[in-house]
């Protein structure tokens, strides 16, 4: 039930997303890799390697941003990770001469949030199961419903066509206002 009623003011609030204002707020973060870690940026076999346990863990307590097994892009001066997660974005740069951490967090507010679960936008695995395994079940139970509706429509004439009502009412929107 909760499930269907945050799915249900999700899609309302996509629907009117130009209409709905936000106005994210971004943070600069600046830091500064220690020196002994600095030989652990040497250029690694992929040009999409995450980065060391070791330097992963510095930027973790010097910014907050956890980039750990995050794919990175190495060039020869500097190391770039995005970090977009649901809401917002973040990424964070090192250079990989002087060890000059620079980062940005945005953050587009709850809204923005709850409309990204509903996509399933930078969730995570565990979030993508739970909103397939949730869809399934919605489509379980508009069949289930669809088959009570079949087995207790005898003394119900409205029944049939409000339900062809239902399916021809979208599509006539569809052919008529959506270009």
């Amino acid at each position: 039930m909760i499930g269907m009623l945050l799915f249900a003011a999700t899609g309302i609030t996509l629907n009117h997303a130009a209409t709905i204002n936000a106005v994210p707020q971004t943070r600069a973060l600046k830091g500064q890799l220690a020196a002994p870690l600095l030989s652990r940026l040497a250029k690694p076999a992929s040009d999409a390697a995450s980065l060391p346990a070791p330097v992963a863990d510095e930027l973790r307590s010097s910014t907050g941003l956890d980039a750990s097994g995050k794919a990175g892009e190495w060039s020869e001066g500097e190391v770039y990770i995005a970090l977009p997660r649901p809401g917002g974005d973040a990424w964070v740069s090192i250079d990989r001469r002087s060890g000059a951490i620079t980062a940005e967090v945005t953050d587009r507010g709850w809204i923005s949030w709850a409309n990204d679960l509903h996509k399933g936008r930078n969730t995570g695995a565990a979030w993508s199961w739970f909103i397939d395994i949730f869809a399934g079940a919605c489509i379980l139970f508009t069949l289930s419903g669809l088959f009570l509706l079949y087995m207790h429509s005898k003394p119900r004439p409205l029944t049939w066509p409000l339900i062809g009502l239902g399916m021809v009412a979208p599509l006539l929107l569809i052919l008529l206002f959506v270009h």
